[in-house]
């Protein structure tokens, strides 16, 4: 089985994770590549997917929303896992006792995942190093109201986790057959 996992990265964060999720999918026996979402020129060639993007300000970046809107009639047929890398914070709730990940996304994540019949749709923590950043978004995170903090957040465990439950159902799953390619 060949899975893409392609994603959209602004400062490596997100590239991170997709890497990490690709090498654990390949520790399981899968043959796996890992791309940044516009160099993917046909998904086709591709069992199962998964799919990240960093957020901002509860958005996908634009390059991952074209991607997936440009092959939804291959990534809704085929095994799917959407994953989010945004939060930036050593807190897993918020002052009200909230998971701080749950309203990182906005509704249009959500309605991608339903679209494409993606399968799970998890939000990773992210980093945030601000010595990468533009002069655009180094003054956004140092405005008081800023919701995040200077750090690497990736819970490398769970993202392994997260990783082997896709293996797990990618073992078990048959091969997509040849007349939907």
């Amino acid at each position: 089985m060949k899975v893409l996992v392609a994603y959209a990265t602004k400062y490596g964060s997100t590239e991170g994770i997709a890497k990490r999720i690709a090498g654990t999918l390949a520790e399981q026996g899968l043959s796996v590549e890992a791309r940044r979402v516009e160099t993917v020129n046909d998904v086709r060639e591709y069992d199962a997917f998964v799919v990240g993007s960093a957020v901002y300000i509860g958005a996908w970046q634009k390059d991952a929303i074209q991607f997936v809107e440009r092959n939804q009639p291959v990534l809704s047929k085929r095994p799917l896992w959407m994953f989010s890398s945004g939060p930036i914070s050593a807190h897993a709730t918020d002052a009200q006792g909230r998971d701080v990940r749950v309203g990182a996304v906005r509704q249009e994540v959500a309605d991608l995942k339903a679209s494409l019949a993606a399968r799970d749709h998890h939000v990773f923590f992210g980093a945030l190093d601000r010595s990468k950043l533009r002069i655009g978004d180094r003054l956004i995170t140092a405005m008081p109201v800023f919701p995040g903090s200077e750090g690497d957040f990736r819970d490398w465990n769970e993202i392994d986790a997260w990783s082997k439950t896709i293996a797990e159902e990618l073992s078990s799953a048959p091969r997509p057959m040849a007349a939907v390619r």
